[in-house]
């Protein structure tokens, strides 16, 4: 490699220059050393302030080219690279640079962000995501022996005395983004099995979850029963409710389990199935709330449009829609027709 570089330095000072920070690189990983020797080493190649951040845990080193802390506040970076591991990005190395970049800066980010990765990886355990679909799967059958359980949450992360909260995720965001925001203090896997994402996770955060996603989120007594509560629930989320805990449908978790010969043959929730989108909305506003007045608010109509709407859907659906029973009954007829058409497979419930 010596005479390489010696080679090299006679044709392009630039190339000379790459190779001995690969070496340099090179020799920092075979010696083991940690993030802050990496950084420190990167800030004296570069001769500015060298910083690595990991997301996972939110640590951030920033180092200067004397080799000690650098001063607050940290001057805008002025060239970056993100540090990926098992194809995920969970950090980012920069150097602050005062001036435009020099030019070997981008070749001191690759090579810091590569061994950045090895020793997360290292000395871990890895703050990666997403999971083997393989391990997730094994975690929360019912089919897996406890032996087996185990040793998949062991190698997933997570050791015997933390609790497993199981989530069953539909969204078109990725599942990484998703499990770190609603278990930002770790662990958290996750892996997508068939059309549902699964999030294994020790808290959930519930408050977290970005908008457009729809959750049903599991106990923690056992992951196969959790999976089963996360999946049920998920089945019960709505456009109003985006995120059910299983724990909160109590009774109401019993429809789910009524076959669908059973329900597509009821009455009343063949006539929710008849209903046309605005007549739709209208009675789940009305379900919602109770009111005549607050469906109004969340119809944005007048409430004696919403009180009109509701007789000629109480008249179609033979139901008396103001009386307590009447309402009950729209309500169970509405949750179970949802339940049907997720259960058939027409997408997301409405």
């Amino acid at each position: 490699m010596e005479a390489l570089v010696a080679r090299l330095s006679s044709l392009d000072p630039h190339a000379e220059g790459a190779l001995r920070i690969v070496m340099v690189y090179d020799t920092l990983m075979r010696r083991r050393v940690d993030l802050p020797a990496l950084a420190r080493a990167s800030a004296g190649l570069a001769e500015c302030v060298a910083g690595i951040r990991l997301h996972g845990t939110g640590r951030t080193i920033r180092i200067s080219p004397g080799g000690g802390h650098a001063p607050e506040p940290a001057r805008p970076a002025s060239t970056t690279s993100p540090i990926t591991l098992d194809e995920e990005e969970i950090g980012t190395v920069w150097l602050e640079r005062p001036g435009p970049p020099g030019p070997l800066d981008d070749v001191v980010l690759d090579r810091l962000a590569i061994a950045a990765a090895a020793v997360v990886e290292r000395y871990g355990p890895a703050r990666t995501t997403m999971a083997d679909p393989a391990l997730v799967e094994l975690v929360i059958s019912s089919d897996s022996d406890e032996a087996a359980r185990s040793r998949a949450l062991r190698l997933l992360g997570f050791t015997a005395d933390l609790p497993v909260h199981v989530v069953a995720v539909r969204s078109e965001l990725p599942l990484d983004r998703i499990g770190a925001l609603i278990c930002p203090a770790r662990p958290v896997k996750a892996a997508p099995l068939a059309d549902v994402g699964v999030v294994l996770a020790t808290t959930v955060d519930r408050t977290r979850f970005p908008t457009g996603v729809r959750a049903g989120i599991g106990g923690a007594d056992s992951p196969d029963r959790s999976w089963r509560e996360a999946r049920t629930a998920l089945r019960f989320t709505t456009s109003r409710q985006p995120v059910v805990h299983h724990g909160e449908l109590g009774a109401l978790a019993l429809l789910a389990r009524i076959p669908e010969d059973d329900v597509r043959d009821n009455p009343d929730v063949a006539a929710i199935a008849r209903l046309a989108p605005d007549d739709l909305a209208t009675l789940d506003a009305y379900c919602a709330t109770g009111s005549h007045r607050r469906a109004a608010e969340l119809l944005h109509l007048h409430h004696s449009s919403v009180t009109r709407r509701l007789e000629q859907l109480g008249k179609a659906m033979g139901v008396e829609l103001t009386e307590p029973t009447g309402l009950t009954r729209a309500r169970v007829a509405l949750i179970t027709w949802r339940l049907l058409t997720c259960a058939r497979g027409d997408g997301t419930p409405g």
